[in-house]
């Protein structure tokens, strides 16, 4: 038995179709991004209030860090089963030209999250306390 027939465990094999499930809503949820964006975007045009505004900005944050956790599952999807326990075939696979791709728009959703968790949700004032 040469070195590239390792066997890949039960456990890896469920997490790596788990993955790939949801690796498939990718293009839906990147779409959902847009449209919570675009909804935040006429709030703001509008002149919403900050609890509109809250709302929606949240929303966004959901959408985004769904979206980025699929682009994960779809950058361990693409790495493959192996890939989960075997980290030397990990590095390896990492350095091909469609998984860095796969990890750029993975980290850019990331990027986009954390500076949206920064400065895009709007803070509603706090209500006094009932007297």
């Amino acid at each position: 038995m040469g070195l590239g027939s390792r066997k890949v465990g039960p456990e890896a094999q469920r997490r790596h179709a788990e993955d790939q499930q949801s690796a498939e809503r990718l293009p839906e949820l990147v779409e959902a991004v847009g449209a919570a964006r675009r909804e935040l975007r006429a709030a703001q045009d509008a002149d919403a209030g900050a609890e509109e505004l809250n709302r929606l900005g949240v929303r966004l944050d959901a959408a985004l860090t769904d979206a980025m956790r699929a682009a994960y599952a779809r950058q361990r999807a693409l790495v493959g089963p192996r890939g989960l326990d075997d980290r030397i075939y990990r590095r390896k696979r990492l350095a091909r030209p469609e998984i860095k791709q796969a990890t750029a728009v993975a980290e850019q959703l990331l990027t986009m999250r954390e500076r949206h968790r920064l400065h895009g949700i709007v803070r509603v004032p706090r209500s006094p306390a009932a007297v």
